[in-house]
């Protein structure tokens, strides 16, 4: 029998955990809803921290999926074998109900028994303990791997490492489970023990490794273990146990514990074919050999572009798919990023003609019979995708034209070097046209020595610029990107509650073909995309201010309840967010005035609200639109605050 790809790892891991009474839930959108935190959802668990925290989810305590994921934040490390910006996390959950040790032996039996991973090649790590905080070693996770690598007949040595600095001195030391201080096996929503935000749960992790060979360890890290970043090892899971909450007194034990699983499928589908290059699984080598057909070059040659290519266009295409077009602002920013740079690279591949059309539907297909959405836009995708790459082709030629102007400038022939600056071409020109207009970098360079012209002295000035911007997108990232627990605050609660009378409001001033295509709030202000086919007028804003006022005033009571999705849509009227997708159940807010014969709004949502609607006119404030708005094609978008 031959190994499995990753397509049949990511269903025999749903039917796995369904076997065992977890619910199959839907993947997030790749925009969250209801995290002003972050532009994209970046793990597994971050659509379901708020069930971590101890809500109740409506699909029961055991829970499972397979989460699409994009970090742009890793965009500029695409190029090797294992990092990705978009990739599939393999999760499942218990809120409350099993532990470590159940958790730690099925999910051991599903990559043996079920994918058939080799035990000899895992490796495993734990938590070593702090006692300055008063934590313990984890033991018992310790003592339940080492009984399972008994149990296929393995002697797996326990080995304390501490930091990763260590592990790169020591090695291994004939260990096959190691434990690692609280920089690599501590989880909280902002890094180690010391970090760890108070309230917040945390606890010790238990990660898994494959072992691809040491052919495969690069000497430059010192003495190969687990944690390395030498390329002998892959980490293909992470098991975080939340079991302590820290307060001001210290770290003290949860009353509810919680397993809180993240596997990469990419990575593991990598593993099965006991191949490092992540690329050369079957969700990834299909986009290879159609790169290999258009440009007439190998892969074994152009690794880097094609890797590139690879990556960037299935993030675009999940982009689409999730309803979000190319722009110049937030998620449409990323997306118009990550496609420039594959058209780019594209380049150096020698396609200069439009490709995409031949590329994405290659895409889509690989997921059509696992995602019915992907298959459902499929049209849609290709069509957003083609008009971006034939717009920036368009800008392209800008660039070359404007290349052309500046180096026409020099006198041919010139005295070589020419110094950085002088005549109207410059380091900072280069970095202008790859910045402004996406002109390639090395089509500048090419293009110079075309001229007879020694760009060498440049070099210091396409590298400052190029660092500049790397520092401010890196900058921008620790806020932007950081996810978590974001949008728990009462003020985000009160402006949730408004975006919900906003939108009934909309619905009664313009018409039902009002619906929702995405909220983003914050601390300061709610914005709510809506479907609607020309601008609000100035008078049917206030006319929308005065209905969300006047509900405010009333005073209705916020409540929820739980539903089958069916019923709650189709029988109760319940209003949704266009393109969300939904489980067998759902919560549905009311908010509904005393003595009222039905609610003034009825939707389903996550949370969190206020209690009751008067909680928004506290310090004497009022709803205020401040903007209304194009958002894209029959979209118009509105900004509002409470002041």
């Amino acid at each position: 029998m031959g190994c499995m790809n990753a397509q049949q790892i990511r269903s025999a891991y749903l039917d796995f955990y369904a076997k065992r009474g977890h619910s199959v839930i839907p993947r997030a959108l790749l925009v969250p809803q209801n995290d002003p935190t972050t532009l994209f959802t970046g793990s597994g668990m971050q659509s379901l921290l708020p069930y971590l925290l101890g809500e109740e989810h409506p699909s029961g305590i055991r829970l499972t999926d397979s989460q699409t994921c994009l970090r742009a934040q890793d965009i500029e490390d695409v190029g090797d074998n294992r990092h990705t910006t978009f990739f599939e996390m393999l999760g499942n959950w218990s809120l409350g109900d099993y532990f470590k040790e159940q958790q730690i032996r099925w999910f051991f039996e599903f990559l043996i028994d079920v994918v058939g991973l080799d035990p000899q090649k895992i490796y495993v790590s734990c938590f070593i303990g702090d006692a300055s905080h008063g934590i313990e070693r984890d033991d018992v996770s310790a003592k339940v791997w080492q009984e399972l690598f008994k149990e296929k007949g393995i002697d797996a040595r326990i080995v304390a490492i501490g930091s990763q600095e260590d592990g790169n001195t020591n090695g291994m030391q004939g260990g096959r489970i190691f434990f690692y201080d609280d920089s690599e096996n501590w989880w909280s929503r902002s890094g180690g023990l010391d970090k760890t935000p108070m309230g917040d749960p945390c606890g010790p992790d238990s990660e898994m490794f494959y072992d691809f060979g040491d052919q495969h360890h690069a000497p430059g890290y010192g003495e190969p273990h687990p944690a390395s970043d030498s390329g002998r090892f892959m980490e293909i899971g992470n098991q975080v146990f939340m079991q302590y909450q820290r307060t001001e007194d210290g770290f003290k034990p949860l009353a509810k514990q919680n397993v809180d699983f993240g596997g990469g499928l990419e990575r593991i589908a990598a593993a099965a074919i006991d191949n490092p290059d992540v690329f050369q699984i079957s969700l990834m080598r299909p986009i290879i050999d159609k790169l290999e057909a258009i440009s007439g070059k190998k892969y074994d040659s152009h690794t880097e572009s094609m890797r590139v290519i690879a990556d960037h266009l299935r993030a675009a295409t999940f982009l689409a798919v999730d309803g979000i077009v190319p722009s110049n602002k937030e998620q449409g920013y990323v997306m118009r990023r990550l496609l420039r740079r594959a058209i780019r690279y594209a380049f150096e591949l020698g396609v200069e003609q439009n490709f995409l059309e031949q590329i994405v539907p290659v895409i889509a297909d690989m997921y059509a019979d696992d995602y019915p959405e992907v298959a459902a836009s499929r049209d849609k995708v290709v069509e957003v995708l083609v008009k971006e790459e034939k717009v920036f082709r368009q800008t392209l030629r800008k660039g070359l034209q404007m290349f052309d102007k500046k180096m026409s400038d020099f006198i041919l022939p010139v005295t070589l070097p020419i110094e950085s600056g002088s005549g109207k071409m410059s380091g900072e020109d280069i970095f202008q046209l790859y910045d402004t207009y996406g002109f390639p970098v090395e089509l500048s360079v090419e293009e110079a020595f075309k001229r007879g012209i020694d760009v060498a002295n440049w070099q210091q000035d396409f590298d400052s610029k190029m660092a500049e911007q790397r520092q401010r997108s890196q900058t921008a990232a620790k806020g932007t990107f950081k996810g978590g627990l974001g949008g728990q605050t009462l003020q985000h609660k009160k402006y949730h509650t408004a975006t919900h009378l906003m939108y009934q409001a909309l619905r009664q001033v313009l018409g039902d073909h009002v619906v929702q295509h995405g909220s983003n709030i914050t601390e300061e202000r709610l914005r709510f995309d809506f479907s609607h086919p020309e601008k609000v007028t100035p008078e049917q804003l206030a006319e929308v201010e005065k209905i969300v006022n006047e509900q405010i005033a009333k005073d209705l009571q916020v409540s929820f309840a739980e539903y089958p999705t069916k019923v709650a849509r189709e029988e109760k009227g319940a209003l949704g967010q266009f393109g969300d997708r939904y489980g067998d159940t759902v919560k549905v807010y009311k908010m509904i005035a005393d003595g009222a014969d039905k609610p003034f709004s009825f939707e389903i949502c996550g949370g969190p609200h206020v209690d009751h609607t008067l909680q928004l006119y506290e310090d004497g404030k009022t709803f205020k639109i401040l903007k209304e708005e194009s958002s894209s094609a029959g979209i118009r978008r509105i900004k509002a605050v409470l002041v």
